[in-house]
């Protein structure tokens, strides 16, 4: 199974700002509530992490390789990760594509992405991946938002 995803997020953080935070990958990877155990293996490049979440039935456990691919000058990220819960059967992939730009004098930030989801969990929830995604996805737009709206957050950075 597999989504598409597309969000842009307008932030109050001036631009130069909003490129040092959400280019740190390991607060971004923070904002997403089902990822844990963060390392770097390469800065800027590789981490590793573990994704743990429930769906239906499925507790998944999944340990992720994500790579990453930063463009300072055009502020632009894309990364993958990639992960297995050979446990119950099921592969993880997801794409993601970050722009910040400007905008009115303030930073806008572009996520479009795709994750897909194969095995056991999605043939036999589909539907239930697709809520439980749009949460996660909400929950971390969000907190896009909110981490880069107050001055007083990029202050303490």
């Amino acid at each position: 199974m597999r989504q598409e995803f597309a969000e842009v997020v307008v932030v109050g953080a001036p631009v130069e700002e909003a490129w040092r935070v959400v280019s740190d990958i390991t607060t971004v990877l923070s904002w997403i509530s089902i990822v844990e155990d963060v390392a770097v293996q390469e800065p800027g490049a590789r981490y590793s992490a573990v994704l743990k979440d429930r769906l239906g039935p499925f507790k998944l456990r999944a340990d992720l390789g994500i790579s990453v691919s930063a463009d300072e000058a055009a502020r632009r990220i894309e990364a993958r990760a990639d992960g297995e819960d050979r446990q119950i059967g099921s592969r993880l992939a997801v794409d993601v594509r970050l722009v910040v730009r400007e905008e009115e004098g303030g930073a806008v930030i572009d996520v479009s992405g795709a994750y897909e989801v194969t095995g056991r969990p999605a043939s036999l929830g589909a539907a239930s991946i697709r809520k439980k995604a749009q949460r996660i996805l909400s929950e971390f737009f969000t907190s896009v938002g909110s981490g880069l709206d107050s001055p007083a957050e990029w202050a303490h950075r």
